[in-house]
């Protein structure tokens, strides 16, 4: 199979939390009362994303890298499945606060896959932030009674936010996104998350949602949150590229673009590029793919060169 660039449909998660600003502003097409999460790029079981366009089209995206795995790149092969989960997230009310596992952890249970994901902050309401780890270092009595006692927000690090902002959270970091922010997520490939606190809120069936506070203890960082060291000080990776973080789960960068930019898609890994803002043009493979807020595209391993023209804000993503 010819390698071509892939415009993705999203799998869309409706949830008590969510909004409408995927829907409204970013092309998200659902049928469902809100667009929380538009997983942009997914072949993950609870939900996949659909190629739009080409030989593959309407086909799940899953299904059209088992008929062209190289697709995926050499650095797939270091992966029992496709390693990576990209979102867009519309918080129009506060997540709940909560954690996901290790890999060690899943390992030692046997059950769910370990979460390691980054954010990167689209837009926002004025004082919105997020629950970031711990002011200070606790003990697991006390991060106990705090669950118990409904008062884990009170020990919890509030980190205000700007558009812009990216933050790097590993498996095992407690963390929640609050009301009044828009972002895009890089993740493992994973859907177990470990619920701590949700406010009191109840669910469709009018009961309170389930919490998960044995395993967020035996698995939750009980200290203040840090950014990672190869998140830290990252500079232009040639005009235009920012590297935003730099591990062995994922490269991701922010791309603007003003007028033209080059790129390519070596035979390692293939390219995900979801626009946040702007509009303009993808051009590979002899092929050319208008491009606006909210599209997701998937350019395979082995696509060479590439022009994007137009004026844009990306993220791109690699393994």
């Amino acid at each position: 199979m010819k390698p071509y660039p892939m415009l993705l449909a999203p799998y869309v998660s409706e949830t008590i939390w969510g909004g409408r600003k995927l829907i409204d502003a970013f092309g998200v097409r659902t049928e469902k009362a809100n667009a929380a999460e538009g997983w942009m790029l997914s072949c993950h079981p609870a939900g996949a994303s659909r190629v739009v366009n080409g030989p593959f089209a309407g086909m799940p995206l899953p299904e059209a890298l088992k008929q062209a795995p190289a697709f995926c790149g050499a650095h797939d092969a270091g992966f029992a499945d496709f390693p990576i989960l990209i979102k867009f997230i519309d918080a129009r009310d506060d997540l709940s606060v909560q954690v996901h596992p290790t890999a060690d952890y899943c390992r030692r249970t046997g059950r769910g896959q370990s979460k390691t994901e980054c954010w990167y902050i689209i837009d926002c309401d004025p004082g919105a932030s997020l629950l970031l780890g711990f002011r200070k270092e606790i003990s697991e009595a006390d991060f106990r009674k705090a669950i118990t006692e409904n008062t884990l927000t009170e020990l919890v690090q509030r980190v205000p936010v700007k558009p812009g902002d990216f933050f790097f959270i590993e498996s095992g970091t407690l963390h929640a996104i609050c009301k009044g922010i828009l972002l895009a997520e890089v993740q493992e490939s994973s859907n177990t998350t470990y619920r701590i606190y949700d406010y009191d809120r109840r669910g469709a069936d009018g009961k309170p949602r389930e919490l998960h506070v044995d395993d967020a203890l035996a698995v939750t960082k009980r200290a203040p949150y840090t950014q990672p060291d190869f998140c830290k000080g990252n500079g232009l990776y040639t005009d235009g590229k920012t590297l935003l973080a730099d591990c062995p789960l994922f490269k991701v960068w922010r791309v603007q673009t003003q007028g033209t930019f080059r790129d390519a898609a070596g035979a390692d890994s293939f390219v995900s590029l979801l626009v946040m803002e702007g509009t303009g043009s993808l051009t590979a493979c002899g092929e050319t793919l208008a491009l606006q807020k909210g599209a997701s595209v998937f350019l395979p391993a082995g696509a060479g060169d590439y022009l994007l023209d137009g004026a844009m804000t990306i993220l791109e993503t690699r393994i």
